[in-house]
């Protein structure tokens, strides 16, 4: 069966799903969602809304799927406990402090990986496994084929985006809204940059970030065929009318089995669209096809979400089916009963029937009055009736314990289940360390690598897998004190991991000892090969008990989220050694669609390519792993002259170098080690001293 989710921004949002079909509704409560704009639903709201879904069949899951500071985790940890206690099915999550939170507040809440979480490739959806969720959400960009190979190895449930806006960024890897305007994405306030005007060339003449939404509703048959468990409908922002329409069609064509109709995929687009559809993604089609915007002042379609209005305002659709048992039997009381989909059972008993004095109730009589449960969530699947000859019983009667049994049903199904339920503990605290951090290195090519920067002996030396695996050279000159160590790509696919881990095993050899780990997919990988592990910005840590679980699966270090203030790095427990990005370009985002190749037609790739906004801000376009892009900003991180990031209890501090050539490298590298007052010219201090929203 593949279960149908769709958003539930309001009430009348989640009215709007349940009674049109869908089998569950994902929703926040609280501040601490992705989609923090959403009217989100008090504790009170949340209650109704799970009675509310539960009587109907329908299941709740509370959206919990964003990074959290050590002062918002007790909060979100008792917000979880309380979800539990009012029946959540499940609750999403991206954050590994938020989940070891939940795992003490909650034990028995079901947890399910959002797809912030970046989890695109077996060894990633093993990883969430391990981790004891029981779901993961697969990243947007993927392929048929490659959905089909992991539900076919999955040691858990599948969950695939369906219909709806797509981000031009891998989930949870963008940072484009925080950079440029400390509203986080991976916080619940995306700013939405990506809809903004860009251009080459200097001029901001298009929208070369904003794709079409996605449509897959043709291919319901082939995901439910590969083993997918839950198609998502994106849309908790969007109004209650846009939820019932796509809901509508999507829960009719999964139903029915069959194809949606012309006017269907009309009335989809109408509802909202940009542009029309794709799914370039799923065909593993990308191009340019697969953009498009919004043209101002679209006209609300009215007479369709009028239609959509009656669907849900003040209606009861019947959407559980339950059979009906009956017993009128000369001498004993009239017996009704009631059965859902689930086991559940009611009964009740009414008076002794009476001896017939003209006219005989029926057992087709007993059954159509049984059926009648209009107004109600329920809809008769079938009625037996036994019923002696000769008796007679009141129709009112039968009313009236037709009324009873499924008051009682409907009690039963809202009845809370018994859940655990535990107190969060923060655990040890401690202390930062009082050295000032040792200087780490990163670059993009090993061209940048020069014996003059190997010359000043960084404390560790990290070159992407591949760059190393081709230029051994480049370590020509190391010195003992540094240490060597690969960048594995963010995104890797499974169709790509055999040439990955061949360029592992070559840096392996070459002498490399430690892999940056930006992804759970590429964590087992590291491991079995023997690297010390030490987590990337990929793997987001913005709470003291990230740490603590990163510790727990063998990380030797992290890298803090470039979201937080130094302020808070420094008031951070670090239960392993903290590294933090203090000078280069941050990444703004990593994306499938190669824009470049959409600008020119060609793979340009190792050229200068600067996307510039609509205020004249030029960010660099480099390729990544894969033949994907990396945006990075406009402005350096500089923080040289700065004394706190020397102060925040670190033990790494990383120069992380992307467009500079050799000599910047070596200046750069010399003026944080205190020899020289050279800076990079235009620069940025990053969010160290804004934050975040």
């Amino acid at each position: 069966m593949l279960e149908l989710l769709s958003p539930a921004g309001s009430m009348d949002s989640l009215t709007a799903a349940v009674q049109n079909g869908a089998d569950a509704v994902y929703m926040g409560y609280g501040d601490f969602n992705a989609r923090r704009n959403a009217k989100n639903f008090t504790e009170e709201d949340f209650a109704s809304a799970i009675s509310y879904c539960h009587l109907r069949g329908v299941k709740v899951y509370l959206t919990l799927n964003t990074l959290l500071t050590d002062r918002e985790l007790p909060a979100a940890a008792g917000l979880a406990r309380r979800a539990s206690e009012l029946g959540a099915d499940a609750v999403l999550v991206q954050d590994l402090g938020v989940l070891r939170a939940v795992r003490q507040a909650a034990p028995d809440l079901t947890v399910h990986a959002s797809t912030q979480m970046t989890v695109h490739n077996l060894d990633g959806v093993k990883a969430c496994a391990d981790l004891g969720m029981k779901r993961a959400v697969l990243s947007r960009e993927l392929s048929a084929s490659e959905i089909e190979y992991i539900c076919d190895r999955s040691p858990i449930e599948i969950e695939v985006f369906g219909h709806g806006a797509l981000c031009m960024c891998y989930s949870g890897q963008c940072f484009f809204s925080a950079v440029v305007g400390e509203r986080s994405g991976n916080r619940g306030l995306c700013a939405q940059p990506c809809r903004m005007k860009y251009g080459w060339g200097g001029r901001p003449d298009g929208y070369p970030l904003s794709l079409k939404d996605a449509c897959l509703i043709d291919k319901l048959r082939q995901l439910r065929k590969m083993g997918v468990a839950c198609l998502k409908l994106e849309g908790r922002m969007k109004r209650a009318e846009y939820v019932a329409v796509i809901t509508r069609i999507y829960a009719a064509v999964l139903k029915e089995d069959r194809l949606p109709t012309d006017q269907e995929l009309r009335d989809l687009e109408a509802a909202f669209s940009r542009q029309g559809f794709t799914q370039g993604y799923f065909e593993d089609r990308t191009g340019p096809d697969m953009f498009g915007v919004r043209p101002e002042n679209t006209p609300e379609p009215k007479e369709l979400f009028a239609q959509a209005r009656q669907t849900y305002v003040n209606q009861e659709n019947p959407l559980v089916d339950v059979n009906f048992y009956a017993m009128v039997r000369k001498g004993e009381p009239v017996r009704v009963g009631v059965e859902d989909p689930d086991g559940r059972v009611a009964t009740a008993a009414g008076d002794v029937p009476e001896a017939a004095l003209t006219r005989s109730i029926t057992a087709d009589q007993v059954e159509k009055q049984l059926a009648r449960t209009g107004g109600t969530p329920y809809r008769c699947g079938k009625v037996k009736a036994l019923v002696e000859e000769g008796l007679s019983v009141p129709l009112s009667a039968l009313n009236a314990l037709r009324r009873q049994v499924l008051e009682d049903l409907s009690a039963q199904r809202r009845a809370l289940p018994p859940r655990g339920s535990g107190e969060y503990h923060a655990g040890a605290r401690y202390e930062n360390p009082t050295a000032p951090p040792a200087l780490t290195v990163s670059v993009r090519k090993a061209a940048q690598v020069s014996p003059e920067l190997l010359g000043r002996a960084p404390a560790i030396l990290y070159l992407p897998a591949e760059e190393l695996s081709q230029h051994p050279e480049c370590l020509k000159g190391l010195r003992p004190e540094t240490a060597v160590g690969v960048i594995l790509p963010r995104v890797i696919w499974d169709r790509e991991w055999p040439g990955v881990l061949d360029q592992l095993k070559r840096a392996r050899e070459l002498g490399a000892t430690e892999a940056l780990v930006g992804n759970l997919g590429m964590l087992s990988a590291a491991r079995a090969l023997g690297f010390t592990l030490r987590a990337d910005y990929g793997l987001p840590v913005f709470n003291a008990q990230a740490l603590k679980e990163y510790k727990r699966l063998g990380f030797a270090s992290a890298t803090l989220s470039f979201e937080l203030k130094l302020a808070q790095i420094r008031d951070l427990s670090k239960a392993i050694p903290a590294e933090a990005l203090v000078y280069g370009r941050l990444p703004l985002m990593i994306v499938e669609n190669c824009i470049v190749k959409n600008r020119s037609g060609q793979c340009t790739c190792e050229g200068e390519n600067i996307l510039t906004d609509r205020k004249g801000e030029r960010f660099p376009v480099v390729k990544a792993a894969g033949c994907r892009n990396e945006i990075l900003n406009s402005k350096k991180l500089f923080l040289a002259d700065k004394p706190e990031w020397k102060k925040a209890g670190l033990t790494y501090a990383r120069l992380a170098f992307t467009t500079e050539n050799p000599w910047e490298c070596v200046q750069a590298l010399e003026r944080y080690q205190g020899g020289s007052e050279w800076s990079p010219g235009a620069f940025t201090r990053g969010l160290y001293y804004r934050g975040v929203e």
